[in-house]
């Protein structure tokens, strides 16, 4: 068994060989690959993992799950981690687990963005979004202020406050530890300007411009769908796609058409995401909408997460809504179920109640503050948020650094929390798997017509709960083939009657069923097709049959003529 914890972060290195040890552990269950390189030159990981013994990944329906998009939201490459480890040591015991690997895949990515996760779990960490590669320039800054880096080399990125008349902040007469905003007309007091922790180039004296970071890419506004350019979204890279990082999980999942769904881990807010912000909801397909609900509140009720709308009740700026995301290109361009994760949420764990995800960090009431001190005080034992203390700043001169661990404490899930915080999610991902349209053989006959000409019938079913296309949206999108049933005869027999290949078309599931039938028609058997073909071969000849879905599966069936 690999020597993993799940209460640390594991740096590339460390990541690899654990990844590597899995799959040398469970060969049955584990292929491991490289799906494509990073900027540095980092292979990306990805584990295909099911029940190899009963059949190739690629016929099973699919469920994607990735991490570490993001460069400081390592939690999520933990708790992928943990996934793996508790698929793999709950298959044969576990009823869902060991159903879900013989029947389904899962598609792992750990870290889709190596070369950013080195550096925030680097001793000496540096800040920054996403990829390394420098942009949209490639020059530095001549001048002006760099944020995000650790300068006294203690591991955490804090905050730095200098004296200033004319600053923002100043210190809690009854707290010192926590920096309050000065009243719109105070004066007369000691007042402070606050920054983030970070290092001055040509510092006049006077002048501090925070100059945007050198690595200004957000990989998750680099994917197809409704891709906006730098001018319309900070960060959207080139053109769609032109970050490898991005390219690796597009190019995988168009080569891999068995994929239903997808669940991408960042971090925070303590909430399920799902994946379509650029409208509201009175604008998007009914039916999908509703399947997204029903998965959603299937999450609520395992996680304790609230399954929320990122256009309704996640937007960062009440006039702009972000797109060029994953999840966003996963649903409009292939009508996959895609959902974001945000783990932990620290103002909760506080004991903030119905804080708004966002809004609460623009304008939220003195006394959360305090709770949040307490918090750290009583929970995190103090360390959390540091007590300010002197530093001699080699540009800026002598200030005072404290303040919170924002990487360490709001950016990821605290040591001692981490596996309480991750193991919430396995049992919503292996339901989530379980819910995708499955392929299967209800019944296979042969009727002799005389003459050594007989009649063969194939039935096939959707056994999952959606449908075998996924979502209305890939119906419009035109990406679902459809049900393919093929004949496969033998030299000397002939086909009289159907054709060797037969698409019947797409298989209904269960998704839609209203909670009540009194006024519900029914629908029929519209989960089932039926192919007949009529042969002339002599008795005993063994004809082939097989059904296919890209989405749902692959059934093959073998029939001797009687």
């Amino acid at each position: 068994m690999p020597n993993v914890k799940f209460d640390r972060f594991y740096r590339y290195a460390d990541m690899t060989r654990i990844l590597k040890a899995y799959a040398k552990e469970y060969p049955n269950l584990i292929r491991l690959e490289s799906i494509g390189k990073s900027h540095e030159g980092r292979d990306v990981w990805l584990l295909r993992m099911t029940n190899f013994k009963n059949g190739s990944d690629t016929e099973k329906p699919a469920l994607w799950v990735d991490a570490n998009l993001h460069a400081s939201e390592v939690t999520g490459s933990t708790a992928a981690l943990y996934l793996i480890h508790d698929l793999v040591t709950r298959y044969g015991n576990d009823e869902q687990v060991t159903r879900a690997l013989n029947s389904r895949t899962f598609y792992i990515v750990p870290c889709v963005n190596p070369d950013g996760a080195e550096w925030a779990l680097a001793d000496r960490p540096k800040e920054i979004r996403s990829s390394t590669r420098p942009y949209p320039y490639v020059e530095n800054a001549i001048e002006g202020m760099e944020a995000g880096e650790d300068v006294d080399g203690d591991g955490r990125i804090l905050q730095m406050r200098i004296k200033d008349p004319n600053g923002a902040w100043k210190v809690h007469p009854d707290h010192p530890r926590l920096m309050i905003r000065r009243d719109p007309v105070e004066v007369g007091g000691e007042y402070y300007r606050v920054l983030t922790e970070g290092f001055m180039k040509n510092y006049d004296g006077i002048t501090i411009k925070v100059n945007p970071p050198r690595e200004g890419l957000d990989l998750n506004r680099n994917f197809p769908a409704n891709w906006r350019t730098e001018s319309e979204q900070y960060g959207a890279g080139d053109f769609p796609t032109s970050e490898p990082e991005a390219l690796n999980l597009v190019r995988f999942i168009f080569e891999n058409r068995n994929i239903t769904g997808t669940i991408s881990y960042h971090t925070f807010s303590g909430v399920l995401l799902r994946g379509m912000p650029e409208k509201p909801d009175d604008e998007q397909i009914p039916e999908d909408i509703w399947t997204l609900q029903k998965i959603g509140s299937k999450g609520r009720e395992i996680t304790g997460y609230p399954d929320i709308s990122m256009f309704h009740e996640f937007r960062y700026h009440p006039k702009q809504v972000t797109t060029g995301a994953f999840d966003e290109w996963a649903y409009e361009h292939r009508g996959i179920y895609a959902w974001t994760v945000e783990f932990w949420n620290p103002v909760k764990e506080a004991g903030i109640e119905d804080a708004k995800y966002i809004d609460w960090y623009r304008e939220h009431p003195l006394e959360d503050d305090l709770k949040m001190l307490r918090w750290n005080d009583t929970i995190l034992d103090g360390k959390g948020y540091v007590d300010w203390y002197e530093f001699n700043h080699p540009q800026l001169g002598k200030l005072e650094m404290g303040g919170w661990d924002f990487l360490h404490v709001w950016s990821n899930v605290p040591s001692e929390f981490l596996e309480r915080e991750i193991s919430r999610f396995p049992d919503w991902i292996v339901w989530h798997a379980l819910i995708a349209p499955e392929l299967g053989l209800r019944d296979v006959s042969v009727t002799p017509l005389g003459a050594d000409t007989y009649n063969i019938r194939l039935v096939v079913e959707n056994r999952g709960w959606l449908p075998t296309y996924v979502s209305k949206k890939a119906l419009e999108r035109k990406v679902s083939r459809g049900v393919m049933c093929e004949i496969q005869l033998p030299k000397g027999a002939k086909l009289i009657a159907g054709k060797e290949r037969e698409e019947p078309g797409e298989l209904e599931g269960r998704a839609q069923i209203p909670a009540s039938f009194i006024f519900d028609p029914g629908y029929g058997t519209s989960d089932r097709a039926k192919v007949e073909w009529i042969v002339k071969a002599k008795k005993g000849t063994k004809v082939k049959l097989s059904a296919k879905h890209e989405r749902a599966g692959v059934v093959r069936a073998q029939v001797e003529l009687k």
